[in-house]
């Protein structure tokens, strides 16, 4: 059965196992051979990042045809109303594409979260504000280019979701492996074993 790895990606971590500037990579969290991650998470954003030893469901899960939702929480700069959101909602003009229309709406701030090291910029004449966002599809900042669009520059940005694995639980840098079953075109997760912690 193939191997998926979840990992909770600290912010300033690239998304390869090599750098040749030295800088972080996800080999410095999962030393796991054979493993690679299937889709991609910026580096300057956080949270879930799927890892696999399966070329077939490596595709499966970063091919936005499958339309596998993948959910973010997002603090932006100032307090978007229901016709921001509205506009989120129904697809934003990029320049060089239209985003599909998504899922979004205000919430309240984490209570489980961590602090983000470095820290947001905080400047104390600017409110700011949470929001859920949920997209079938993943072009490069999209998330970012989003909310600047409409007038709500992204400050912070988790991923906290891809299709039915969470990241519930993980601290920044710990990861859990699981076994999963693949039946008739869907993903079943079937935990066979778990390993968490910073490798």
């Amino acid at each position: 059965m193939p191997r998926v790895i979840l990992l909770n990606k600290p912010f300033g971590v690239l998304c390869q196992f090599t750098d040749e500037a030295g800088r972080p990579t996800l080999k410095d969290y999962v030393a796991v051979p054979g493993v690679y991650a299937a889709g991609r998470l910026d580096t300057d954003s956080e949270g879930l990042l799927l890892l696999t030893d399966d070329g077939a469901l490596q595709h499966r899960i970063a091919d936005p045809r499958h339309k596998l939702p993948k959910t973010y929480l997002v603090q932006v700069e100032g307090e978007p109303d229901e016709a921001a959101l509205g506009a989120l909602r129904a697809g934003v003009d990029l320049g060089d594409f239209v985003s599909r229309p998504c899922e979004a709406r205000r919430v309240a701030e984490p209570d489980w979260l961590w602090p983000r090291d470095p820290p947001v910029r905080f400047r104390k004449s600017v409110p700011t504000s949470w929001l859920e966002i949920v997209l079938r599809e993943g072009k490069n900042r999209q998330v970012r280019r989003m909310t600047a669009r409409i007038g709500f520059p992204t400050l912070r940005l988790l991923r906290v979701a891809i299709g039915d694995w969470r990241l519930d639980g993980l601290a920044p840098g710990q990861w859990r492996a699981l076994q999963v079953a693949l039946p008739a075109g869907r993903a079943d997760r079937r935990v066979r074993s778990a390993d968490g912690g910073r490798r």
